[in-house]
């Protein structure tokens, strides 16, 4: 599909600029909250008048942008990011009686404010676009700058996904029994034995084009899939695999999007079954938590993973006799019925 040339994260663990994910941050008031850096990259007057999702959207994306200003567009994931504003700018309405309106709240309230602001910051007028499909939307913007690339193949694209925890948001999906009604640390998350998972929050971006030359991971294929029953969802994943691993090769890692919730066990369990005896089995869910475009944090893991050849411990789920990974399968669940399938291997 595409080579990923360079790869930026804000998350709860320290994975901007001195990156060391073999230490573990812990939830904070049962939320993972992102570590958000000083963000030198964007103006002072224009800072403090983004919320949190621009902020750690554009933080992000600057360190890449900076260094290739010559980017052909910017493809986005977003479901949460505005909400927040936009619950402020709706209760304006009602307080000030449909009258003087702050504008900021306005306009950051809908989820393409992130990769608008990228835009005007880097001077950017090409191809814009954001993807809001649940959680399926980073998956989307995947497929969508792959056909861009396929179009256009000396194009390149800053592709990335962001959302943030957000007081409105969090609140519906606590009274629906999205969340972990218990107070853990997310070192246990996958040893407690309970519905639910622990909100969390993000920020990924990659750059990327058609050009193996210095790329750090290539991207092979991206599936996506609507279903309650595993059988299906095995039967997907043995094709897709089946399909996109290149003749002669072995699968090495298989990193999932398991989230401490009991409901979707059965789901990673068919997937695992699939796996043959060789295969690093790994998690990432503790370090981001839970949130609908968590697979762009599970593929900036994996770049890091191919490029150091490396693991922490704490991901490791079956650990496998390997002297390299070459080949990566990400597979992520949200809320039952949305499956995605990514293959990423080293160039």
């Amino acid at each position: 599909m595409f080579y990923i040339h360079q790869s930026s994260c804000i998350s709860p663990q320290q994975t901007f600029h001195d990156v060391d994910l073999n230490k573990l941050h812990e939830p904070a008031d049962r939320k993972l909250l992102a570590i958000e850096p000083r963000y030198d990259g964007i103006p002072p007057g224009i800072l403090r008048r983004m919320g949190k999702a621009v902020r750690m959207g554009v933080g992000a994306a600057m360190p890449l942008l900076q260094n290739n200003p010559t980017s052909d567009g910017i493809i986005v994931a977003t479901v949460n990011g505005g909400k927040e504003d936009c619950v402020k700018f709706m209760n304006q309405i009602i307080d000030y009686n449909e009258g003087l309106l702050t504008p900021i709240n306005f306009v950051q309230s809908t989820p393409n404010a992130v990769a608008a602001q990228i835009g005007l910051l880097t001077k950017n007028h090409g191809y814009n676009i954001t993807h809001s499909q649940l959680g399926l939307a980073f998956e989307y913007a995947m497929i969508d700058a792959g056909m861009m690339i396929n179009e256009n193949p000396l194009s390149s694209f800053l592709l990335g996904a962001v959302d943030d925890i957000s007081l409105f948001n969090y609140n519906i999906e606590e009274k629906s029994g999205c969340h972990k009604m218990e107070t853990i640390s997310n070192k246990n998350l996958y040893t407690t034995n309970s519905p639910g998972h622990i909100a969390g929050e993000a920020a990924s971006m990659f750059l990327v084009n058609g050009n193996e030359t210095g790329a750090i991971v290539k991207v092979q294929a991206v599936e996506t899939l609507h279903t309650t029953d595993e059988s299906i969802m095995k039967e997907k994943l043995f094709g897709f695999i089946k399909k996109y691993l290149p003749a002669g090769e072995k699968m090495d890692v298989l990193l999932t999007g398991e989230n401490g919730d009991n409901r979707l066990l059965k789901y990673y369990s068919c997937c695992e079954s699939l796996m043959d005896n060789d295969v690093t089995i790994a998690r990432f869910k503790h370090m981001c938590g839970e949130y609908p475009t968590a697979t762009s944090m599970g593929l900036w893991l994996c770049c890091d993973i191919l490029q150091k050849q490396t693991i922490p411990e704490h991901m490791i789920k079956k650990a496998a006799v390997k002297t390299g990974y070459k080949n990566v399968l990400i597979y992520n669940n949200y809320n039952s019925i949305q499956h995605s399938f990514i293959l990423v291997s080293i160039t």
